[in-house]
């Protein structure tokens, strides 16, 4: 995909980018060596806008992320972020463009030609078909974990209640929460409940996760084992668009890493490019802000 904004490299730009990977960490192997092989494409962005109160938010804005793929986004505050992550999730209606994802083209159905938008039921149908990990985990706080786990499957799936328990008992113990099934929200760390949002998406069996800076509400000895959950996710196939600024885990489980700047993608590229040779100015200075902290 090409890039907004590209420019050309400077020697500065290169000292700056080199010093930035050098403080991360090197990326794993990927499990039994495997090359990773990504599907079809399954979130397409094409020319979205957005704006509020007339602050243009998101600006012409394409994204194509193709199945089992992880693409990260980066980018300063206000810079459109995660009003995309919630554009592709239809949680913000678009002024302009079209979402296709999960094959559903997003809060619409095109008849005769014509797109007709569809109802709050039929959108909330769509959204099904993605799981969403905000930062603030959004935990019911008067029922249990497992209850937090199985209540949409039971009352929007209809899954039976003892098959939902089951497979909520699975995917605690897939993030390493198996003993915590029975406990309340308040008596968990931000990390173990951050962990069992996470679950929680999961138990929808979504094509797409989507993590809304799932780590910026953490205290920092908790971002770790929240962050080796979702590199597992990865090596496991799941589709994940990140909106983060861990880029430890970008250049871990990252396939893309995309840089937003006032609204557009100015940085689109594989890991081992967007830290050792990025073409964008922006990204040289995202870079550099990050070896300041």
């Amino acid at each position: 995909m090409s890039t907004h904004g590209e420019m050309a490299m400077t020697e500065t730009g290169q000292a700056t980018a080199a010093s930035a990977a050098d403080t991360l960490p090197e990326p794993p192997a990927r499990p039994n060596g495997k090359v990773k092989t990504l599907g079809e494409p399954i979130v397409t962005v094409e020319q979205v806008h957005k704006s509020f109160h007339g602050n243009h938010v998101l600006k012409g804005v394409s994204l194509t992320v193709r199945q089992s793929e992880v693409v990260v986004i980066a980018g300063r505050s206000g810079s459109g972020k995660s009003t995309l992550l919630r554009c592709i999730d239809r949680l913000e209606t678009i002024d302009d463009g079209r979402i296709v994802a999960c094959g559903n083209l997003m809060g619409f159905r095109e008849t005769n030609g014509r797109r007709v938008a569809l109802r709050d039921h039929e959108i909330a149908r769509q959204q099904r078909e993605m799981g969403m990990v905000f930062q603030n985990f959004n935990l019911f706080p008067h029922i249990s974990v497992i209850d937090n786990i199985t209540v949409a499957p039971i009352r929007i799936k209809k899954v039976p209640r003892a098959q939902a328990r089951e497979e909520a008992r699975a995917l605690l113990e897939r993030v390493g929460l198996p003993e915590k099934e029975n406990a309340y929200p308040r008596q968990l760390s931000g990390g173990q409940q951050q962990r069992v949002a996470i679950a929680r998406a999961l138990a929808m069996k979504p094509q797409v996760l989507l993590f809304d800076e799932p780590t910026s509400a953490l205290d920092p000895e908790m971002i770790a084992e929240v962050l080796d959950v979702m590199v597992d996710l990865s090596h496991q196939g799941m589709t994940m668009i990140v909106v983060t600024h861990e880029m430890g885990f970008a250049r871990a489980a990252a396939d893309r890493v995309l840089l937003m700047h006032e609204g557009s993608i100015v940085e689109d590229a594989p890991p081992e490019d967007f830290f050792t040779k990025p073409t964008s100015d922006h990204t040289r200075a995202f870079l550099s802000k990050i070896l300041q902290h």
